[in-house]
């Protein structure tokens, strides 16, 4: 069998799709939970039920306002002949009538009535992506802030035990007065910044709670490895477009008001209204069927009316632009920040590494009395920020390269549902 070779740009195309694959999220709550849970938020639940409003909206349109109309009307009639008395008739008549839709206008309506259709679906998964970038904003808030709590616990927990030990020095008459005191101060500070870290980690906890009910707020058993993100800028940005609910929906609304201005430039030829009609006149002497036409004549406000959709219909076409514009600039500054986040990860890790390395050796030298507990004191602050913003700096990594992923939908990909 002979084998067909495929196109250069199709093999990429297939390897940016590995790339783009979902990737396992150890950091984040359980995919059926989250979804669960964004579903059941009122702002989404509101936007679902704006779809049964737009196809109650496209039945209508789609009938029209083409209502039978029924008239009735009764008359007396008196006549006065030359040569006798008053004669006196009951008289009456009826009728029935339609406005007639004329062709090509049917065919619009139901267009605009599928329209709005799908630029309510549009709106109820833009909403349920807005959902789900709340909840990794808060959640990843969240982490951080445990992470700083964690860290500053850690901090307390290495100057409680060196605080103990300064003690035992001076009691044994092995350090001064003074190494007592800054060490005791050193404790008190990393007290004071854990209670602070604490309160915000309950803080962004509770909201998460809050605005996300049913949502377990557990940390992690451990946080992967920011890797570098795969694939070109191009790619990425090309897949950041094609799954933009807000970029759609700018579509959508041109479109639509498009097709609402062909619609107004029908309506500047009126539609004419059909009838049939019966009465009975001079007490039944006289009996009349009858039929006619009613046609309104067009005046300038049909001519605005028209001339004002096009106008919004050209508006519409302009915001499309802009909001392509902008959301191409956003998604080339998340794809950039992406990967600048891993290196600046990296960076930081290095440096809270030598910096760990570098207090533990301060702490070797202070216990053979070769340093000093000021010099100790520093290289343990020195240590505990490069850390901190070691793991914030992680967090962040992680955090970008999740946004970079839901916004591809690869991550949290609702609509497949």
């Amino acid at each position: 069998m002979k084998l067909q070779r495929k196109p250069l740009a199709l093999l990429l195309l297939i390897g940016f799709g590995h790339a783009l694959a979902a990737t396992p999220a150890p950091e984040l709550p359980p995919d059926e939970i989250v979804a669960r849970v964004l579903r059941g938020n009122p702002g989404v639940q509101a936007a679902a039920s704006q779809i049964r409003v737009e196809e109650a909206n496209r039945s209508r349109l789609e009938a029209g306002n083409y209502e039978w109309n029924v008239r009735l009307g009764g008359q007396q009639r008196r006549v006065r002949p030359a040569s006798a008395g008053d004669e006196q008739f009951n008289e009456w008549n009826a009728a029935i009538e339609r406005p007639l839709r004329l062709p090509g206008k049917g065919a619009l309506d139901a267009e605009l009535g599928a329209g709005g259709v799908a630029l309510a679906e549009t709106a109820y998964g833009d909403t349920l992506h807005e959902s789900s970038r709340s909840l990794l904003k808060l959640w990843f808030a969240w982490l951080k802030e445990s992470a700083s709590a964690s860290q500053w616990r850690e901090q307390a927990a290495l100057l409680g035990k060196q605080n103990a030990a300064v003690t035992r020095r001076q009691q044994l008459g092995d350090a001064a007065r003074l190494d007592s005191v800054q060490s005791e101060a050193a404790l008190a500070q990393a007290e004071a910044q854990l209670a602070q870290a604490s309160v915000r980690q309950q803080t962004a906890g509770e909201d998460l709670r809050r605005r996300f009910p049913g949502l377990p707020v557990v940390a992690p058993a451990a946080l992967s490895e920011p890797a570098a993100i795969a694939g070109s800028e191009e790619e990425w940005v090309n897949a950041l477009l094609e799954h933009s609910h807000e970029l759609q929906l700018a579509r959508q609304e041109a479109k639509q008001a498009r097709v609402f201005a062909g619609r107004s430039s029908h309506d500047r030829l009126p539609d004419p209204t059909v009838g049939l009609q019966v009465s009975r006149e001079r007490a039944g002497e006289e009996r009349i069927i009858g039929a006619y036409v009613s046609i309104p004549l067009p005046g300038t406000a049909r001519r605005a009316s028209s001339d004002a959709a096009l106008a919004m219909a050209d508006g519409a076409a302009r915001r499309e632009a802009a909001a392509q514009q902008k959301i191409t600039a956003e998604a080339v500054a998340l794809y950039q920040s992406a990967q600048a986040a891993v290196a600046s990860w990296q960076a930081s890790r290095h440096a809270g590494e030598r910096l760990g390395r570098a207090a533990e050796m301060t702490a070797r030298a202070y216990q053979l009395g070769e340093g000093s507990l000021s010099d100790l004191l520093t290289a343990r602050r020195l240590a505990n920020e490069a850390q901190l913003a070691s793991r914030l700096a992680q967090l962040d990594a992680l955090e970008l390269r999740y946004r970079l992923l839901l916004d591809a939908h690869r991550l949290w990909d609702l609509d497949k549902d």
